[in-house]
C-alpha cells in the first residue's frame, strides 16, 4: 500500500515537472507554426506601389514554380491584380492562347485570362517558362478554406498542375483587398 502511494507521488511529480518545463520554455515552440502572410510592399515609382506574395509551388513532376501574386497601384488610383508563374527554363513552354484554370477540391472551375504580353520587353520573344494571369475578376470567388489546383496549359499538350494551400489562397485574397 505504501509503495503504491510513493509510486503515485513520483508519477505526479514527474508530470508536474514536465508541465512546468513546458510552461517555462514556451509551449508555442512545440506547436506547428501557423502560416503567416508574406506580403511585401515596394514603391516602384513615386506614387506607384506593388504589393506581392511569393511562394514556391511544386508541379506533378516535383519541379519548382515561383508563384507571385501581386497588386500594382498606380498614381492615378487604378490597380491591377495578377498571378505570375515562373518555372525553370526548359521545364515547360506555356501556351498563352489558353487561360489558367483554377479548380477547387469541390470541383468548382474558374479561369484566369493570360496577361503575359505586359511583362516582356521584347514581345516577339517571350520567355516560354513565364506566364502571367489576371486574377482580379475571380479572386473573390475563390474559397479560402479549401485547396486549389492550378492547371497551366503548355504547348507540349500535357498541362502543368500546381497545388495551392488554403493559407496561400487566403494570402492572395488579403493581398487583393490591400488598400
Amino acid at each position: 500500500m505504501m509503495w503504491q502511494r510513493v509510486r503515485q507521488l513520483i508519477l505526479w511529480l514527474i508530470s508536474f515537472s514536465i508541465l512546468l518545463i513546458l510552461l517555462l520554455t514556451g509551449v508555442e515552440n512545440l506547436a506547428v507554426p501557423a502560416a503567416s502572410a508574406a506580403i511585401r510592399q515596394l514603391e516602384e515609382a513615386p506614387g506607384q506601389f506593388v504589393y506581392q506574395s511569393r511562394q514556391t509551388l511544386r508541379d506533378q513532376h516535383s519541379n519548382s514554380w515561383q508563384a507571385i501574386a501581386f497588386k500594382r497601384i498606380r498614381p492615378d488610383g487604378s490597380s491591377f491584380f495578377y498571378l505570375r508563374l515562373v518555372g525553370f527554363p526548359g521545364i515547360a513552354e506555356i501556351d498563352r492562347s489558353q487561360p489558367l484554370e483554377l479548380t477547387d477540391s469541390l470541383g468548382k472551375l474558374l479561369t484566369a485570362n493570360d496577361a503575359s504580353q505586359q511583362i516582356f520587353t521584347d514581345a516577339a520573344v517571350p520567355e516560354p517558362n513565364v506566364g502571367q494571369y489576371d486574377l482580379a475578376p475571380i479572386v473573390s470567388e475563390l474559397q479560402a478554406a479549401i485547396p486549389l489546383k492550378l492547371t497551366l496549359p503548355t504547348t507540349q499538350g500535357q498541362p502543368i498542375e500546381l497545388l495551392v494551400s488554403p493559407a496561400l489562397v487566403q494570402e492572395w485574397q488579403a493581398l487583393f483587398t490591400q488598400l
